[in-house]
């Protein structure tokens, strides 16, 4: 199959640029693969919101860049801090065009939100589900543009290069372009091509690497693996954002049900097994601490306790406006029998978000030519050693928009696709057990969450590497040997995700944001980012 503007991805990141896309190139065909349901992605468990300037009476630019810097802790690119506030406004109000709703007051004003690390009032929200309100308002419009069509339940393997052309292809090649991609079309299990001269990475993030995680089931991290393996440029993977609040349920593994930050700007309290309200002795803002020195803090609460959650106490406010801000998070709590209005919400830190990713430039290219990555797999500079609450979707829309005026303005001088092979699977089989497969992603899970956590230390991680070389041994003899599946990609990908963040967290011989070493407790004097 051949197409001109190929989208691997179907959240914020993929969809915006698909559509900026479409409209501008009415001609041209502009396909978006996804492996489940085109809306079954990170985008629509994002509760919390988005935050952008749109009050300069009480806010400013310069205050949004100034709380985004200190996050990130010494790491971000101010320069693509300050296209990201500046170009947000812009970027939010084309997704209010497209007819995203964000919760107003009486008078018709936006309600804005206040999250960590913020100094002003400006998450613009719907109720506790944004981010399902976004993908709504973006999937609505795609399904109605002609030129854009969906490949649903198709698995991408890799990125299809000069590789595949026969050619040896290493780090230091300079020119490694991108012809498209294979994918495992779940259906009848055949391996195809598609081809594209131009081609957009949004796979979004990594989280099930870990044991629990916000993130849904299909966040594998496939776009970070296939640009390692194609021997693009990633970097900063060490910095793996744990949110402070997921909802605890004993015995439960995989995605945790979010509690979001927002919960702590309206009043919510963290308190401990003994029902003291702890985060004054970790930071002066208390709560509304930015989401690494909270995690961390809940974390040693855990630890000094043992016990494997502490408490969010809301039983002090106002129900009804609980109630209309946090449908969901107070229906979910009713389900398994928690009263906000009497009983504390047990929460503990999950995995939520990958600061490091692919590494693009201003415009979201990656190192690999015609090969563009936007969203959660793109490491931009935004960032830093840590994220800013719901600086996430803004700077999706933004970098979407960025790689389509790229995009487009390099659409006719690129060469047309060479000849492609079709995918050898010559001397595989049937897998013979699916437990070699299941089990090898438990053992993945349990060694990320226990030796490549929120705390680190230099024998945790060596113990994590040994045993992620020996899950890698074992894997990629099973990939060589049998037919492929989605199963089999995934933990494939997710063992390679897991061996970047462990060699970043091993190179990186200080504790910086989100990554924190009792080895190396302190900054280093240089600041740099780990390119791998």
């Amino acid at each position: 199959m051949k197409t001109d503007f190929l989208v691997i991805g179907s959240g914020i990141a993929g969809l915006t640029y698909a559509l900026k896309v479409a409209n501008h190139f009415p001609e041209k065909r502009v396909t978006i693969i996804t492996k489940a349901s085109a809306d079954e992605t990170n985008t629509k468990y994002a509760q919390g919101g988005v935050a952008v300037v749109n009050d300069l009476e009480n806010d400013s630019f310069e205050k949004h860049i100034e709380d985004t810097l200190i996050a990130g802790d010494g790491l971000c690119d101010e320069e693509i801090v300050e296209i990201v506030v500046k170009e947000g406004p812009a970027r939010v109000q084309e997704l209010i065009n497209w007819g995203a709703r964000f919760d107003k007051d009486a008078e018709g004003d936006y309600r804005l939100g206040k999250e960590g690390g913020h100094s002003e009032f400006r998450i613009l929200h719907h109720k506790d589900v944004t981010g399902k309100e976004m993908e709504r308002a973006l999937l609505e419009a795609a399904e109605k543009t002609p030129n854009i069509e969906f490949i649903k339940h198709c698995f991408v393997l890799d990125v299809i290069t000069q590789h595949h052309l026969g050619y040896l292809v290493t780090k230091s090649t300079p020119d490694i372009e991108c012809y498209g991609v294979y994918v495992l079309n779940t259906n009848n299990y055949r391996i195809e091509k598609v081809l594209s001269k131009v081609t957009l990475l949004a796979t979004g993030g990594n989280g099930q690497v870990y044991r629990t995680t916000t993130n849904p089931a299909i966040a594998t991290g496939d776009g970070v693996a296939m640009v390692y393996r194609a021997k693009g440029r990633i970097e900063n993977m060490e910095f793996i954002q744990f949110h402070p609040t997921a909802l605890y349920e004993a015995g439960k593994r995989g995605q945790a049900f979010l509690i979001t930050e927002a919960v702590r700007g309206d009043g919510g309290i963290l308190r401990n097994r003994a029902g003291e309200a702890f985060m004054e002795r970790y930071d002066a803002r208390k709560d509304l601490a930015p989401r690494d020195i909270v995690a961390r803090a809940i974390d040693n609460e855990m630890k000094i306790g043992g016990t494997e959650h502490v408490y969010l106490d809301c039983r002090h406010m106002d129900i009804e406006k609980f109630k209309e801000h946090f449908p969901n998070i107070n229906e979910k709590c009713l389900s398994i029998g928690i009263d906000v209005t009497k009983d504390m919400i047990p929460v503990a830190p999950a995995a939520h978000y990958s600061c490091g990713g692919i590494k693009t430039d201003e415009w979201g290219r990656s190192s690999i030519i015609n090969l563009y990555a936007c969203g959660e797999c793109a490491s931009t500079g935004l960032h830093g050693a840590n994220r800013l609450a719901s600086n996430s979707l803004l700077e999706a829309m933004v970098f979407a928009h960025r790689c389509y005026i790229d995009a487009i303005s390099r659409f006719d001088l690129i060469k047309d696709v060479p000849e492609i092979p079709d995918w050898n699977a010559e001397g595989t089989s049937e897998p013979k057990e699916m437990i070699l497969i299941t089990q090898s992603l438990k053992e993945l899970q349990q060694v990320m969450s226990d030796y490549v956590g929120i705390v680190r230390n230099t024998v945790r991680l060596q113990r994590a590497m040994k045993r992620i070389d020996l899950l890698f041994e074992e894997t990629e003899g099973l990939y060589q040997s049998t037919f492929v599946s989605p199963q089999l990609l995934e933990l494939r990908n997710m063992i390679t995700v897991g061996y970047l963040i462990t060699k970043g967290a091993t190179f990186r011989k200080e504790s910086r944001g989100l990554h924190y070493t009792t080895d190396y407790p302190e900054k280093a004097g240089l600041v740099q980012n780990i390119v791998l």
